[in-house]
């Protein structure tokens, strides 16, 4: 059977409580504690958001070739997964979201710089809505990234939190997530990834409108049945309606986006595979194919503008289920990243294979630790909300 519902997101909410040669030199790099990784969100010391108290420098790779000096995109290769941070993507805004926030004066002051930035008060939507605003693409992705970052805040200002926040060694986000979890980890300011976010919204919007696409959840099924249903389903449709999966959750649910007819032969074929049912997601359009790829030029552009740096610790990416360290290999990742498939179960996997020990998921809903609870009953997280 398949079963429409009014879902403003692009993974499905409430279905997871239901189911040459070269000189090779090390350069030493440091972030100053008077230089803004994420401009605004400081610690009572005065440094950055998620910077060491101790300053800590970090040592990474170059290669000098003639006048160019090349970065080494392996310097997270071997990286730790003790105890993560992790971020969530669109579909998780509620109308509500960033009234504890203004509690907490850091964190109050983010919605402020949002809304010089974003040319509209963006704390009212938040708060008082309405829902239809709120959940609109070009919303709800500045609404998620500001008020994540704000639940950072909440966590600092609580007792034995920047202690929590210092022990983080690795972090992520689902899809529009990965751009918070840069910023936490410093690649850029709070303001550049706010003006990142905001861009990225309104270009997957524009994408959206040009062709006519959608998205559906699977469920029940295990990703290679999924990709089995993709296959029968192109079968049926011509090359401008074509589906494949989309989003990696975790076992059992899959999003599969595409052309409306791909889409509606995927819900058809549906219970001939075993699928316990198929959902319909109320998104704009088919997010993470190449449907959205009159967006990549215009990230591509205002990613080339924006100064990106290392970040200080592991961002694994939603691509390829890995961290870069390389600025020019995150700014192609980033841009890659709308219309390539979302790896989450793989990323999830891997931070539960290296032994981690707790995770957090820092800002609005519980879409994140209802996917590690789903793979990993025992895993412990912690839902940090603004």
């Amino acid at each position: 059977m398949h079963t429409f519902l009014r879902l403003n997101l692009h993974h499905p909410l409430i279905l997871l409580t239901s189911l040459p040669t070269m000189t090779a030199s090390l350069a030493l790099s440091s972030i100053s504690p008077n230089s803004s990784s994420v401009s605004g969100l400081r610690n009572g010391k005065g440094a950055p958001l998620g910077i060491r108290s101790l300053g800590r420098s970090r040592v990474s790779m170059t290669a000098s070739v003639g006048s160019q000096t090349l970065q080494s995109d392996a310097l997270f290769a071997d990286y730790n997964s003790n105890f993560a941070f992790l971020f969530p993507g669109q579909g998780a805004q509620a109308v509500g979201m960033g009234r504890e926030a203004q509690s907490v004066p850091a964190a109050a002051e983010l919605y402020k710089k949002a809304n010089d930035i974003l040319g509209f008060d963006l704390l009212d939507v938040c708060i008082n809505g309405p829902k239809e605003k709120l959940d609109s693409t070009v919303i709800s992705q500045p609404a998620i990234y500001v008020t994540s970052l704000a639940a950072v805040e909440l966590l600092r200002a609580r007792d034995g939190g920047q202690q929590i926040i210092d022990s983080v060694d690795v972090t992520c986000g689902l899809s529009l997530g990965e751009y918070t979890a840069l910023a936490f980890a410093g690649s850029f300011s709070f303001e550049d990834g706010l003006n990142l976010v905001k861009l990225r919204g309104e270009a997957m919007q524009e994408a959206a409108d040009a062709a006519k696409s959608a998205m559906v959840s699977v469920i029940g099924l295990d990703s290679d049945k999924v990709q089995q249903l993709c296959d029968a389903a192109n079968q049926d449709v011509d090359d401008a309606n074509k589906v494949q999966i989309a989003n990696y959750l975790c076992t059992g649910n899959y999003a599969v986006s595409g052309g409306v007819k791909g889409v509606e032969a995927v819900e058809a074929k549906a219970k001939s595979f075993k699928a316990r049912m198929t959902v319909r997601l109320a998104v704009a359009g088919a997010f993470h194919t190449s449907f959205m790829e009159p967006a990549v030029s215009r990230l591509e552009a205002k990613l080339a503008a924006t100064q990106i740096r290392t970040p200080r610790i592991p961002v694994i990416s939603n691509v390829d289920a890995q961290p870069h360290s390389d600025p020019e290999t995150i700014k192609k990742i980033l841009a890659r990243q709308v219309t390539s498939p979302v790896q989450w179960e793989t990323t999830v996997k891997t931070l539960l294979s290296k032994g981690l020990k707790k995770s957090y998921e820092l800002g609005p809903g519980k879409v994140i630790a209802g996917i590690v609870k789903r793979m990993e009953r025992s895993a412990e997280i912690e839902n940090i909300a603004a």
